[in-house]
């Protein structure tokens, strides 16, 4: 009877953890408007490395290092994906980013998703909606997102690290004009 008592504590204890931990979450994701941050992203075996800004909702903007010049602009609608060869335009609500864009869809399902701990250092929710499977990444000491996994338009594992997050800086709103195929 004393081990069946000292587990359901520990278990209450851990419970009533991770729900404070998920409320801190919630609670800063709700702070933040505008999240800059560089970024490297790996699809497949090909990594490349940038800098994003994501102002919710629902907007990106992301340049990619490298001579291809790649761009990824969302003005909350439609997504483009432009390089110096290519100019491809996407329906927002056909991507996972449509979701991961939306701090109100990301609090709600925060609430009621349980939380994982990796390797002591991350904490990961994991969301499935609209046949995607979205894994969300937050550093556990500070509560900043700092990546998520999805699998992209062509069934590619496509995982994005987040590194140096700003949060809040003033933007000039212009960037997410969508840009024109030339």
């Amino acid at each position: 009877m004393f081990k069946l008592t000292v587990f359901l504590l520990i278990l209450n204890f851990q419970t009533s953890a991770f729900s404070s931990t998920k409320e801190k979450i919630i609670s800063q994701i709700e702070l933040i408007n505008i999240l800059s941050f560089n970024f490297t992203q790996t699809v497949g075996e090909k990594s490349e490395k940038g800098f994003c800004i994501i102002k919710y909702p629902k907007k990106i903007y992301c340049e990619y290092d490298g001579s291809n010049k790649k761009i990824v602009v969302s003005n909350g609608r439609s997504l483009v994906v432009k390089n110096n060869r290519n100019y491809y335009i996407y329906p927002l609500k056909k991507t996972p980013l449509e979701l991961l864009l939306d701090k109100n869809y990301l609090i709600s399902k925060i609430k009621n998703l349980e939380l994982k701990i990796i390797d002591n250092k991350f904490i990961t929710f994991k969301i499935f909606e609209n046949n995607y499977e979205i894994n969300i990444f937050f550093d556990k000491n500070t509560l900043i997102l700092t990546g998520w996994q999805t699998v992209d338009v062509y069934q590619n594992l496509n995982i994005t690290f987040i590194s140096s997050p700003y949060i809040n800086q003033k933007i000039n709103d212009k960037i997410f004009i969508l840009p024109k195929n030339k």
